[in-house]
């Protein structure tokens, strides 16, 4: 029969356990990932399974690490994603967590744009480092998505978006995330997407701001092109400002409706 071991096809004799496998192909592995999920050694494998065989604390190589962190997907789902262009507009505490989140999944390329530096009030919900402060906030978060995956190619644009430059910057994203503050940025982003960019669905924010109830942040499907994320109610105010857990269940929701749009889910 046919598996896959790490992402190459191999032919092994039927009957075959899992730790057989593991013990022929990768000996010493402690981690045994069949068909993206956990399996034990005397799991019995039949044709077309995916293995990944891992040893605790090993460094991998750039190929190696690609597939391992891609071990605990669903099988057929990085091929697809590992083909996708995502733009994100505004890389503060939304776009810079939506960044994090795609890069772990393998997103093979993120287009990333915006003009400001890390500041310290940044430090309390953005994906920047202490040390990182004064630095452009584009040229930061791409170092930091490189620790993270150096599969994932970021471009990054240190500049101020308009009408006129976002359909060059992201001409080749399918799916845009705004995450700006502004509400006049914001719909400057979605009117320019939808009126100039008739291939791009936008992912938009609105309503993250405080520590209301969780639940209240939820997803919605506006248009075709456009999807909504927020709670449509609580803007960034005095005695209501913006927070790492609220921004990052916003940013969560944007990441993963991103990923449901690339495999296709639209609803």
């Amino acid at each position: 029969m046919k598996i896959l071991i790490n992402e190459k096809i191999t032919e092994v004799k039927d009957g075959l356990a899992l730790g057989d496998v593991a013990e022929l192909y990768k000996p010493g592995a402690d981690v045994l990932i069949l068909n993206g999920f956990p399996a034990t050694a005397d799991c019995l494998l039949k044709d077309g399974d995916e293995l990944f065989l891992i040893r605790r604390g090993e460094v991998p190589t750039e190929e190696e690490l690609e597939h391992l962190m891609a071990a605990r997907h669903t099988p057929g789902v990085h091929a697809l994603l590992k083909k996708a262009m995502v733009g994100i507009a505004g890389v503060g505490g939304l776009g810079s967590s939506v960044a994090v989140a795609l890069a772990r999944v393998g997103v093979a390329q993120l287009v990333v744009a915006d003009f400001d530096i890390v500041e310290p009030s940044n430090l309390n919900r953005q994906q920047y480092f202490v040390d990182q402060i004064g630095q452009f906030k584009v040229e930061a978060l791409t170092r930091n998505l490189r620790r993270i995956n150096p599969c994932v190619t970021v471009e990054p644009h240190c500049l101020c978006l308009t009408p006129e430059n976002i359909p060059i910057i992201f001409a080749n994203c399918t799916i845009v995330v705004e995450a700006f503050d502004r509400a006049d940025m914001k719909a400057m982003l979605v009117d320019t997407i939808l009126g100039s960019m008739p291939h791009t669905t936008v992912v938009a924010a609105s309503g993250l701001a405080g520590y209301g109830p969780n639940n209240d942040i939820v997803t919605r499907k506006i248009s075709p092109r456009l999807y909504l994320v927020g709670d449509a109610v609580s803007e960034a105010k005095p005695g209501s400002g913006l927070m790492a857990p609220r921004v990052g269940i916003a940013a969560a929701h944007q990441a993963n409706q991103v990923v449901r749009l690339i495999l296709g889910e639209e609803t």
